[in-house]
């Protein structure tokens, strides 16, 4: 099946590096979408960000990946219809049968409009007979932004789907994070050894199996 990820930023897809390990093992097509180019706001941040997310997607096994342009923490001021055509033409080029993106319910601004324009651009799937049928929708957690949405206005994170990734994929998740300079931190930053390994623990938990992913599935049709 021809899975995309469509997240943020560069280091978002080590987020879900696990699932995106174990997808690629059983044979599943993979591609990431990322929407921000550079990200100038983020501390300390590498003058050599695009290698570092090239190693990232090789540990995961990612087979391609997209690169829009878009300003980092300022996604909201750019025309909506530009995020949403972006991702269409991903969907369009990758036949796109399954979909992952942010939480709506994130507390970053840029994750909230990704996912917000993949939902619309999944839409597509109803208009163009030229791509495979839609299968899958989940939205990702993301470990510091995700357990923050705690305006009680909105649907916050409802994990109901897990993916059981085992010490490999949790170890593959970590190495890829790894690839970015600086942002792995202390404990107990959420973006820590000790928060990543644990959650994974967690999740598993959750699902009875050995260390997971969570995801909060949208769409799902046989």
């Amino acid at each position: 099946m021809n899975y995309l990820f469509v997240m943020a930023h560069p280091d978002d897809e080590a987020d879900v590096g696990g699932t995106i390990f174990k997808l690629v093992q059983e044979g599943h097509r993979v591609a990431v979408a990322i929407m921000v180019g550079k990200v100038e706001a983020r501390k300390n941040l590498s003058e050599t960000l695009p290698e570092e997310e090239a190693k990232s997607m090789d540990i995961l096994g990612v087979q391609k990946v997209y690169h829009a342009d878009f300003p980092n923490i300022k996604m909201n001021t750019i025309p909506y219809l530009d995020l949403v055509q972006f991702i269409k033409s991903c969907i369009e080029d990758w036949k796109v049968e399954a979909i992952i993106t942010h939480h709506t319910a994130d507390v970053n601004i840029d994750h909230v409009l990704t996912s917000k324009a993949t939902m619309t651009a999944c839409k597509l799937f109803r208009r163009l007979r030229f791509i495979p049928k839609l299968r899958l929708v989940l939205m990702s957690e993301t470990s510091g932004a995700t357990e923050w949405s705690l305006d009680s206005s909105k649907n916050r994170f409802m994990p109901n789907y897990f993916v059981e990734i085992g010490r490999e994929g949790l170890e593959k998740k970590i190495c890829a994070h790894e690839e970015y300079k600086g942002v792995i931190r202390e404990y107990p930053h959420p973006q820590s050894y000790e928060v990543y390994i644990g959650l994974a623990a967690y999740r598993g938990a959750q699902a009875g199996v050995r260390y997971a992913e969570a995801f909060e599935c949208v769409f799902r049709s046989e």
